[in-house]
């Protein structure tokens, strides 16, 4: 039996603890969200505060190039690259990630000009999948979007497949791809390979080189903690750039954009996938929250993640027996950073523990979800979480009829 009392001691040993004081967290509040929004750091407040007061207040439209804002998409890339497994050169830092996503699908069908699938995930996430689609209508040929299960994978793999998309971590369920095989066998076929890191970036560690990744792109607001609507980012393996071009062009990704050229000519490298101005406060705001990971090297962030999760499902099974199906992966090669719980009331199971301070979130049609950000989680969070979940399923609080209606963020 875990006691609290052992969670203490599991804090004290913690090498990340000390960067808890680095994030402004409500009193009383158990935050297991972050991988949906991470919370505000003092590096990102002390950032953005900079951007207004002095780079913007004082050296207003001089700062494009003073500040060096005309650069930070690329230098941005180059600082969030480490945690991806990418090498500099290779990532940018710009728009949304359904937006880059965009443009990394319709590099990659001009790439694979002779093959007319996509293959992609029936269980992804829906803006890729509408994306995806969207992309195929507006193909230069009739390109064809299979969503499969992607347990199947390699019985759609052929000759026809010109790139394959998956999400490395689950969003529901928290299951890990493995990204190396797959990302082989999709090779082997001749086709692209693309990874959604939505999930993945800052709660696990990726190696894109190693296992010799094509593309990806992910968000900056979720285990980043870049702040809402935080911009995303893109990788293009060194190899395809100057080949892959952009389907979305703009006068920041010509070579030469205040020549105010009448043709579009692709700058090198990553700027070629710049579109238009960057939101420089919301660069900022990501800026400094990439400070932190300065201090916390990927492999004890791992470390804590799988302790974490591994003590929260416990917990659930000790306390909670047949309450709950745990639908995340028991295996740590299999898992994200989060644990989802399967139950017909999990809306307002959610609700309810929100409203006793444990805030999670909901997908449908009946997971609970819970992040386990190590940055600033401890391991009497996790305890005291659990011992919330319990009195809110032992006086079926969850049963309120303020639980029936749903709120337009689940």
């Amino acid at each position: 039996m875990i006691t609290r009392d052992d969670c203490e001691k599991f804090d004290e040993r913690d090498v990340l603890a000390p960067l808890r004081r680095e994030f402004r967290l409500n009193e009383g509040e158990i935050y297991l969200d972050g991988n949906s929004l991470g919370p505000v750091s003092e590096a990102s407040s002390r950032r953005v505060n900079e951007v207004i007061d002095v780079e913007w207040a004082k050296g207003l439209v001089r700062s494009w190039n003073t500040a060096g804002w005309i650069d930070a998409p690329t230098q941005l890339g180059d600082k969030l690259a480490p945690l991806i497994g990418a090498r500099p050169g290779e990532v940018l830092v710009a728009d949304t990630l359904t937006f880059l996503l965009a443009k990394l699908i319709g590099g990659a069908l001009e790439l694979r000009s002779d093959r007319h699938v996509i293959l992609t995930d029936a269980a992804n996430f829906h803006s890729d999948l509408y994306i995806v689609e969207a992309m195929a209508a507006h193909a230069r040929r009739p390109v064809i979007v299979k969503a499969i299960d992607r347990e199947t994978l390699d019985e759609h793999l052929d000759t026809d497949v010109a790139l394959v998309m998956l999400t490395h971590v689950d969003f529901r369920t928290g299951e890990m791809l493995e990204m190396k095989g797959i990302t082989e066998k999709v090779h082997a076929a001749g086709a692209l390979m693309l990874w959604d890191l939505a999930h993945s970036t800052g709660a696990v560690p990726v190696d894109l080189t190693g296992c010799d990744v094509d593309f990806a792109a992910g968000c900056g607001y979720k285990y980043l903690n870049g702040g809402p609507g935080a911009p995303a980012f893109m990788y293009v393996r060194d190899r395809w750039q100057g080949v892959t071009t952009n389907p979305l062009p703009g006068w920041l990704g010509h070579a030469r954009p205040f020549d105010f050229e009448m043709h579009y000519e692709p700058a090198k490298g990553m700027r070629a996938f710049i579109t238009s101005s960057p939101s420089v406060m919301a660069l900022g705001a990501l800026d400094g929250a990439l400070d932190v990971f300065a201090r916390a090297p990927m492999k004890d962030i791992r470390t804590k993640s799988l302790a974490l999760t591994d003590l929260f499902i416990a917990l659930v099974e000790e306390k909670l027996p047949a309450v709950f199906e745990v639908v995340t992966p028991r295996e740590h090669d299999k898992r994200g950073s989060q644990v989802a719980l399967r139950h017909r009331d999990g809306y307002g199971i959610v609700q309810a523990l929100i409203e006793q301070g444990v805030i999670g979130d909901f997908r449908a049609p009946d997971i609970c979800r819970f992040g386990f950000t190590p940055l600033y989680l401890r391991f009497v969070d996790v305890y005291d979480a659990i011992d919330r979940l319990v009195d809110v399923m032992e006086r079926d609080l969850y049963l309120d009829e303020r639980y029936m209606v749903r709120n337009a963020v689940t």
